[in-house]
């Protein structure tokens, strides 16, 4: 008789480096599990402020439901859709129309050889990341340097092999009685031999913060300096999806990477990222997509690109998106002041941007894992701000168990509940120092 393996104890599979990095968990991995657990359970009760869901923006889910329909109603259309490879590069017409809108707005000498379409800006800064740093030839290891931390959780773990992020600590500017503003600090940004490129998000996740022109053209200007690229995630940024509630000016040339997405306008669902760079960046993005996965989805360009054509998505980022986010982080704040015990030394930092506020408790007695631990209980999810300070080996700095990051995308009933019930657990956690 055949030999019949026993699949019930079945050994690991010994993973590869690859494997170990990508496979074995993380600790986003390990809190995004813990937050659907607790949501399952929790139902309707759950406050849940710890995500990056965008909002549902009633104007912009009829918008997509009238483009479904148009799709539907045009022969051929669909079944292009749903049917079709688009180039690994993204299709041509879309990444035209891209290219057409930005050189219309901006003045940017661009072409659809310029753009490219990605599963996402998440695959983007994985193709992005591994392609620029790692490991080389010659054994050298490089890095992509973040001129300031806290910065997105998503990048964190994207590396296939080796450490490849170093940070600098920001400097600290009160702007408020409770409110701050992290500044890159220049004085201590090195750009050395090691480094592959700068990167940046515009505005931050999760500090809701925005770079100013001059901090972007002084990295810009190190950047060309030392012959790496600047990589900006726009994702929330300007000109789309607009999420940005102060002045700042998009910048493109030669040496930028400038990334972008659908997700924030509404469409997460369609995972459709957006790289504008100089040809031979698209060529290698195009060339990644093509190993990893053939070809993009195609339905978010096909919702998008007559929006983009007419310019009509920029109507929509002005006139319905921005003002609906800024109205839910004016609101937000209005709650903080309500709910939080003005005694204590908590601060707000200056919301310039996205979808969350960026609360610090100085002196907190207890770590924001701790923190977060006890507002789980109540039924209260946030994210505890350790996780979004990376590449850095000043692990002690106290700072970084100090801070959560609140999301004010949710229903207002839920951002008001949870806002005071965050008030009230600080408030007891200082109270037993």
């Amino acid at each position: 008789m055949p030999h019949q393996a026993n699949t019930t104890d079945s050994a690991q599979p010994e993973w590869s480096e690859f494997g170990q990095r990508l496979c074995c968990g993380s600790g986003i991995g390990e809190l995004m599990d813990d937050l659907g657990h607790a949501l399952a359970a929790g139902g309707d009760k759950v406050h849940m402020l710890g995500g990056g869901q965008p909002a549902h923006i009633v104007e912009m889910d009829a918008l997509w439901r009238k483009r479904i329909e148009e799709i539907t109603a045009t022969p051929g259309e669909l079944e292009h859709m749903l049917g079709n490879y688009e180039p690994p590069a993204g299709r041509t017409s879309f990444r035209r129309a891209i290219a057409d809108l930005f050189r219309k707005e901006f003045g940017w000498e661009l072409s659809a050889d310029n753009v490219a379409i990605t599963m996402g800006g998440q695959s983007a800064f994985f193709c992005l990341f591994n392609a620029l740093g790692g490991r080389f030839a010659d054994g050298q290891q490089k890095k992509i340097l973040l001129p300031l931390v806290p910065e997105y959780i998503g990048y964190a773990d994207q590396s296939v092999g080796g450490s490849l992020f170093r940070s600098v600590k920001p400097r600290i500017e009160y702007t408020g009685e409770h409110e701050f503003k992290y500044r890159v600090d220049f004085d201590n940004l090195e750009v050395t031999d090691d480094i592959a490129a700068i990167c940046v998000s515009r505005p931050t996740n999760p500090t809701g913060n925005v770079l100013t022109d001059n901090e972007i053209a002084h990295l810009a200007q190190l950047a060309e300096d030392h012959g790496i690229p600047l990589i900006i995630d726009n994702a929330y940024g300007a000109p789309f999806p607009n999420v940005i509630f102060t002045e700042a000016t998009p910048i493109w040339n030669d040496n930028i990477i400038l990334t972008l997405s659908l997700s924030k306008l509404g469409l997460p669902g369609t995972r459709t990222g957006i790289v504008i760079a100089k040809p031979e960046i698209i060529k290698a993005v195009a060339s990644m997509t093509s190993i990893m996965g053939l070809a993009n989805t195609n339905t978010g360009q096909a919702i998008a690109q007559p929006l983009i054509e007419s310019g009509e998505i920029l109507r929509l980022s002005n006139e319905l998106v921005q003002p609906f986010y800024r109205s839910k982080s004016m609101q937000a704040q209005a709650w903080v002041k309500q709910y939080f015990n003005p005694t204590l030394d908590y601060f707000i930092h200056r919301s310039e941007g996205a979808l969350f506020l960026w609360a610090w408790f100085k002196g907190l007695p207890i770590t924001c894992r701790e923190l977060y631990e006890r507002l789980k209980a109540r039924n209260v999810l946030v994210v505890p701000g350790s996780y979004f300070f990376f590449g850095q080996d000043d692990a002690d700095w106290k700072h970084r168990d100090e801070c959560i990051r609140i999301n004010f995308t949710m229903p207002a009933e839920d951002v008001q509940a949870g806002i005071r019930i965050i008030g009230e657990e600080v408030s007891k956690a200082y109270a037993e120092k």
